[in-house]
């Protein structure tokens, strides 16, 4: 698959790729790490989802250690034959008390937190547990060692989920925490890229977002081949 135009021909490529759906996602519950299956749906989407992924030519591929992570990666990783690299600093955001409760039923037993959370506050602590910063720090962490790994030109996939993308994203472009909100999330089975800025010694950045929440339904319908 073509990269992004404007990339420098050696320029390392991350990208980002949210897990295929489960049942909790379908019934609208707050996983975070609890650890939830694909559904069949998640399972469709994962498969079809790596047949796109493999045209990346992806030389690396870390997953959270959760399942509906590490089930969707095995499937990009069956196609590219290439083993998966598990790290639990993948995982979702740990949200103690509201893990398994509905959006609805947050809102209603802790409506401050709630409130804070929902409108971008990188402080406060989901369910008593993590925070925005929390995640960010662990993601960032986990996908600069994934990173060195990877060679020049060469294509690193991280799978992991939502809220924890959605970080990691934010912390990777240097955006100040309290504005990490203006990133979108990510639908169950997108993905987001990032190229690393090299040779311009002007930029005020080192990776820059060149795809945000792409997946097979902005897509073309053709197949792939034939």
């Amino acid at each position: 698959m073509t990269r992004y135009a404007h990339a420098h021909p050696e320029a390392r490529r991350i990208v980002f790729w949210r897990h295929g759906r489960t049942e909790w996602n379908h019934s609208g519950l707050f996983q975070g790490q609890e650890d939830i299956d694909l559904d069949d749906t998640g399972r469709e989407q994962a498969a079809r989802a790596a047949e796109v992924l493999v045209t990346k030519q992806p030389t690396l591929i870390v997953s959270s250690d959760l399942r509906r992570a590490a089930d969707t990666a095995g499937m990009l990783g069956e196609l590219a034959g290439l083993p998966i690299v598990y790290d639990p600093r993948l995982r979702e955001t740990n949200a103690g008390s509201w893990q398994g409760l509905s959006f609805a039923e947050i809102d209603e037993q802790y409506p401050d937190d709630n409130a804070a959370w929902r409108g971008g506050d990188p402080e406060v602590r989901a369910g008593g547990a993590e925070n925005r910063i929390d995640v960010g720090e662990r993601m960032l962490a986990a996908v600069t060692e994934a990173v060195e790994r990877i060679g020049p030109a060469e294509t690193l996939v991280v799978v992991s989920h939502g809220g924890s993308i959605r970080a990691a994203l934010a912390a990777l472009m240097g955006l100040p925490p309290e504005r990490w909100g203006a990133v979108a999330g990510l639908s169950n089975c997108h993905w987001s890229e990032v190229h690393e800025v090299v040779d311009r010694d002007e930029a005020l950045f080192s990776w820059q977002l060149t795809e945000h929440n792409v997946g097979l339904s902005s897509l073309p319908e053709e197949p792939l081949e034939g």
